[in-house]
């Protein structure tokens, strides 16, 4: 069983330790300095074929403090909190500070933008969870998945739960924190027939343990997604429309926004440097962020900076209307922050949804992708080519499962081919999208 964990204590403490070595560094000479910390707690369990394989107790802690000599910055870390470690860390950090050169962009973000609103998001839902309760669910979920027909074996089912609580600070007196937490359960297994073994997996992830799929339905999907794909044969070669399974979609959003990151453009390894006002997708499709969405997977008020977040529009009726940046990255860039120090939060897309019958009757003829193997993405140029399986469509309809294929293309012509977005919205991450219809990629199968 793990230890308590009381996340407000825990807090009180932080936010202490980080006050703390802000007035150190000041008092040590740094004209400027920000501290970010944590604190971690979780029970992870896995099973496989009914008995159990590991159990985790995890306990992560961290500071980091980052000073700043007018434009000279250093940085130092330690996994201790304790006033001792501190106080070491933060000498450590203005001796490296000596020592670098000087850098026009460095330093904090401008005071006014720092967050004065900093409401509870309804983010942290404790699971008070025995180490034998989470075994039990997992191995209930893996039973449910063996238990169907056609299933050989099992790869194992896994229970992880954990809170937390982060902690920034800085010297322009600006100090914000926020508990959270995060569970998820997974299940993955084996089936096997005539033509050779198939593994497929599934879970179910939340905030709020009460928001968890069933153990017993995240078994069965399991199976379900393992025992479709027996009989998989390689597809035809040629151009043909490909969708996306939600999963993956959301994949090529990632893609979409590490192209519009400021450290990207900055450094001119994006295929989207200048390309604000351009026309990347159909008119009918934006894109936006949500960062203080009640209870959702990544809100917070403010960023990795300190800065209030915001709702961001980066696609606007098809057309790039923002940027991702951060306080560094937007003078680097000549520009504003964004409040995306750390990254975009809670992306969602505005976009009519198709079903998935009406997505394949759009399709006709062409590959379903559930799966993709490899790191094909090359973020200069926009190239893309990932190994895949998934499914053969013809007239509409699924005919067989597809497997030991290439798909390839080109990022912005395929956000330019965007076809349809799917009603099948999956909301497990940050990223809520359906599948993604592209009207025309490469596919090299047989």
């Amino acid at each position: 069983m793990t230890q308590a964990f009381d996340a407000v204590a825990q807090q009180i403490q932080l936010e202490s330790r980080s006050r703390q070595a802000v007035e150190l560094a000041r008092k040590l000479g740094a004209d400027a300095c920000e501290v970010g910390a944590s604190v971690d707690q979780g029970v992870g369990v896995s099973v496989r074929e009914g008995e159990v394989e590991t159990v985790e107790l995890s306990r992560d802690q961290g500071i980091a403090v980052t000073v700043y000599l007018g434009q000279r910055k250093g940085s130092a870390s330690s996994t201790d909190a304790g006033e001792a470690s501190i106080r070491a860390v933060v000498e450590k950090a203005i001796a490296i500070a000596r020592y670098t050169g000087e850098d026009p962009a460095a330093g904090l973000a401008d005071p006014e933008l720092m967050a004065t609103h900093l409401p509870d998001l309804d983010v942290h839902h404790p699971w008070p969870l025995t180490t034998e309760e989470a075994i039990d669910l997992a191995l209930a979920c893996e039973a449910a998945g063996r238990g169907k027909a056609g299933i050989k074996s099992s790869d194992g089912a896994s229970l992880s739960s954990g809170e937390g609580v982060r902690v920034y600070a800085n010297s322009h007196g600006f100090l914000g924190s926020q508990c959270g937490s995060r569970h998820s359960l997974s299940c993955m297994l084996i089936a096997e027939d005539a033509a050779g073994m198939q593994r497929d997996y599934d879970f179910t992830s939340a905030r709020n343990p009460r928001d968890l799929l069933a153990p017993e339905r995240v078994g069965e999907s399991a199976a379900e997604h393992t025992l479709r794909r027996l009989g998989a044969r390689r597809p035809a070669t040629g151009r043909m429309p490909v969708l996306f399974d939600p999963n993956l979609a959301a994949g090529l959003v990632g893609s979409l926004m590490g192209a519009i990151a400021g450290g990207a453009l900055f450094r001119q390894s994006s295929f989207l440097c200048d390309r604000l006002g351009d026309e990347l997708f159909p008119e009918w499709f934006s894109l936006q962020e949500k960062p203080m969405e009640i209870g959702a997977m990544a809100s917070l008020p403010f960023d990795n900076d300190g800065v209030q977040t915001r709702d961001n529009v980066f696609i606007e009726n098809g057309r790039l209307a923002s940027y991702m940046l951060s306080a560094y990255s937007a003078r680097r860039l000549g520009m504003q922050t964004t409040a995306n120090a750390g990254g975009a939060r809670n992306l969602r897309i505005a976009a009519p949804l198709a079903s998935r019958d009406e997505l394949l009757a759009r399709m006709g003829r062409g590959v379903l992708v559930t799966e993709l193997m490899g790191q094909g993405v090359n973020a200069v140029t926009g190239d893309y080519s990932r190994g895949a399986a998934g499914f053969w469509v013809e007239n509409g309809k699924i005919q067989y499962p597809v497997e030991e294929f290439t798909i390839a293309g080109n990022l912005e012509a395929m956000f330019r081919g965007l076809a349809g977005v799917g009603s099948d919205i999956d909301t497990r991450g940050s990223i809520h999208t359906g599948s993604w219809l592209i009207d025309e990629m490469t596919v090299a199968g047989s």
